[in-house]
């Protein structure tokens, strides 16, 4: 179960929303209770079907609550605060109706009021709990930021990751994490990497010790996240483990967090220049997401080949 306190929400939006707290719990928490709720459920305007969320306001909304002082509102916001929302949060720059006030009172609930529109309030919290409360998962690594797109290297201890990050840092290219990186599922299909606090930065390297990249390489040679689009496989030639196909007629998936991760497998040997074979492993990646296929276009040339020869 994944939470974020309305008091820790409250400190990151004080400034930037100008919110201000009136009453209730900074305790409450503002909870994902399980696998299959996004983040961005959590937040919506007032209503009574979705009750635990988090409950903005806006002009509207008040508008009605005002006009419906009497049975009508109490009738609709009973249920609500019934089901102990984390928050209200009045947007518009509204007072909070009276009845509100109430409520909130007799429930312990949390009142914030802020100048800002309620869409651009929904907005910002949805992104913020999008990552905040996000499912995740710890990978072993570099992760590279290549062209653009985020590559995540794998292999073996020994095999040579950190040595390609350096070398393609050298070559232009970004790093995000070194050793460990922290994966998310910040919306349907869709993976970020980055890298955990303690590690930013920073990347070991056997005989060079642990080096700072953004002191050594400049600003540039780091990243502060990446969607996750690619796996690269390092590949150290083993007794009894089949080599990577030649020409693979389909690109090989690894599952992560529910979503299917392009992978490449690169076999690793004496004399392969592999920061080369990853920017090509990027960029015939970023053409098969355009539809573009080198692979199937040789094989379709080769077959109108052969069908010329039968006519012929």
């Amino acid at each position: 179960m994944r939470q974020v306190a309305v008091g820790k929400l409250y400190d990151h939006f004080r400034e930037r929303l100008e919110f201000e707290w009136l009453c209730g719990e900074r305790t409450a928490a503002i909870v994902a209770r399980h696998e299959g709720v996004f983040p961005a459920d959590l937040i919506g305007h007032l209503s009574y079907i979705h009750a635990d969320r988090v409950q903005v306001l806006g002009a509207e909304e008040v508008r009605w609550v005002a006009q419906e002082a009497g049975t009508t509102a109490g009738a609709y916001l009973e249920p609500v605060f019934s089901a102990r929302p984390p928050a209200f949060i009045v947007a518009d720059g509204c007072p909070p109706p009276q009845t509100v006030r109430d409520y909130a009172a007799a429930n312990g609930v949390a009142v914030i009021v802020t100048p800002k529109s309620a869409a651009m309030v929904i907005e910002h919290i949805r992104n913020y709990l999008m990552r905040e409360l996000a499912q995740t998962m710890s990978a072993h690594g570099v992760f590279m930021d290549v062209l653009g797109l985020g590559a995540l290297i794998t292999g073996d201890s020994g095999v040579g990751k950190s040595e390609l990050a350096l070398e393609l840092i050298s070559r232009g290219h970004g790093l995000v994490a070194d050793d460990i990186v922290e994966i998310a599922l910040v919306g349907p299909d869709l993976l970020e990497g980055r890298c955990p606090q303690l590690l930013r930065d920073f990347l070991e390297v056997r005989g060079l010790g642990v080096l700072n990249v953004r002191t050594v390489f400049g600003e540039t040679a780091c990243r502060r996240k990446m969607k996750l689009q690619l796996v690269v496989y390092l590949q150290k030639p083993t007794p009894g483990i089949p080599e990577a196909t030649r020409l693979p007629l389909e690109h090989e998936t690894v599952n992560m967090l529910g979503v299917q991760i392009r992978k490449v497998i690169i076999p690793v040997a004496a004399g392969r220049n592999l920061a080369v074979l990853v920017e090509t492993a990027v960029r015939t990646t970023i053409l098969k997401m355009r539809g573009i296929d080198s692979t199937l276009e040789f094989i379709d040339r080769q077959q109108q080949a052969l069908n010329a020869d039968d006519l012929d």
